[in-house]
């Protein structure tokens, strides 16, 4: 029987393989729509939270005004995102995700990988579902703001 240190290890390093398939799999789909590897997390941010304006952008990515807008401007050339007034402050702009875009050109690319997620959840226990739904939560909530400078 493993320890439960040993546990630990192991779970952190399936979580660091996932993570690693994952961010290969969206740099992937990035690339056959003609995204840049970045582009995916930016239309996850929105589909997360909803219409951001590029400064939370930047503030959620920790990436410069420049490489935002730049990101912003390849997510509208091809339809994913559109840039709204702000109807709290008409000086500012809300980037906004398109669903019927997302529908036509990613979710295609993305219906494979969740038809297997699908299947590896239908594999579990409510009880064990409700452990992993609060352990990402957990994880989620424990995120330190990016500042690696």
């Amino acid at each position: 029987m493993s320890t439960r240190e040993e546990l630990a290890a192991e779970l952190q390093e399936r979580m660091v393989r996932f993570i690693a398939d994952v961010i290969l799999f969206n740099h992937a789909v990035s690339a056959k729509v003609g995204l840049g590897g970045s582009d995916s997390q930016f239309m996850t941010l929105l589909q997360s939270y909803g219409p951001l304006t590029p400064r939370q952008l930047s503030e959620h990515t920790g990436l410069t005004s420049g490489t935002v807008t730049g990101v912003i401007d390849r997510l509208e050339g091809i339809g994913l995102i559109t840039r709204e007034p702000d109807p709290n402050d008409r000086r500012k702009v809300l980037v906004t995700p398109s669903s019927e875009a997302i529908q036509e050109k990613l979710a295609p690319l993305y219906a494979e990988q969740g038809r297997r997620m699908h299947e590896v959840l239908a594999g579990r226990s409510d009880a064990d579902l409700r452990v992993i739904s609060d352990f990402f939560r957990d994880s989620i909530a424990n995120q330190q703001p990016l500042d690696i400078a």
